[in-house]
C-alpha cells in the first residue's frame, strides 16, 4: 500500500534530481580550476624566502609606503574595498612601480577580474627586474590567469560541430603555450646572489 502522500514526495525528489542535473555552463565554468583565494595564495608563495638570492629593491615616497603596507594589509584581512582604495591611491602617485602594479595584480586576481590581473603583472614584467621574488609574484599571477583560461576552455563544449571544435582546439593550444612560456619566464626569474662564505 502507497501512502497518499508520495506522489508529493516523488515530485519534490524529482525536482532536486533535475535541479542537480541542469548545471548551466556558467556554472561549469565558475568551477574550473582553481579559485581566486587558491590562485592569490599560489601568487604570494612564489616570492619565496631565500636569503642568498638576489633581490634588488628601490627606495620608494614614504606615503607610497604607507599606502602599499595598509592596503596589503586589508588584502590579507580580505578587505577588498578598502585594499582597492589604498592600491589604487598608490598607483596614482607612482603608475611605473613594479610592485604597486603587482599588488593591484593581486588584489584583481582575488576580486576575478582575470584580464586586469594579467594586465598589470604584464606591465610590471616590462618595467620591473627581470630576476627575485617579484618577478617569480609578476609570472605566477601571469600563468594562474592563463592556467584558469586553460581549465574554462577545456571544460566548455563547443556550441557547434566542426568548425566551433577546430577553433577550440586551436585556442585550447595557444592557452597551453602561454602557460608552458609562463612557467618558464617565472624559473627564469631565480637568480642565486653571490655566496659570501
Amino acid at each position: 500500500m502507497i501512502p497518499e502522500h508520495s506522489p508529493r514526495l516523488m515530485l519534490a525528489t524529482l525536482a532536486v534530481i533535475v535541479a542537480g542535473c541542469a548545471s548551466t555552463p556558467e556554472a561549469v565554468v565558475a568551477e574550473a580550476g582553481r579559485t581566486p583565494e587558491q590562485m592569490y595564495a599560489l601568487v604570494r608563495a612564489a616570492a619565496g624566502q631565500d636569503e642568498r638570492e638576489l633581490n634588488v629593491q628601490p627606495l620608494r615616497d614614504p606615503q607610497v609606503e604607507d599606502l602599499r603596507a595598509s592596503g596589503m594589509a586589508a588584502l590579507s584581512q580580505r578587505q577588498l574595498d578598502v585594499a582597492a582604495t589604498d592600491l589604487q591611491k598608490a598607483l596614482e602617485i607612482t603608475p611605473e612601480d613594479p610592485a604597486v602594479l603587482q599588488e593591484n595584480a593581486e588584489l584583481a586576481l582575488l576580486q576575478g577580474n582575470l584580464p586586469l590581473a594579467e594586465s598589470l603583472a604584464g606591465k610590471a614584467v616590462d618595467l620591473g627586474s627581470a630576476v627575485g621574488p617579484l618577478c617569480r609574484r609578476h609570472w605566477e599571477t601571469i600563468r594562474q590567469v592563463r592556467q584558469k583560461q586553460l581549465d574554462v576552455a577545456s571544460v566548455v563544449p563547443p556550441r557547434e560541430k566542426d568548425t566551433a571544435a577546430a577553433e577550440r582546439t586551436a585556442r585550447i593550444a595557444v592557452l597551453k603555450a602561454g602557460v608552458t612560456d609562463a612557467s618558464r619566464q617565472f624559473d627564469a626569474c631565480t637568480v642565486a646572489g653571490l655566496n659570501r662564505y
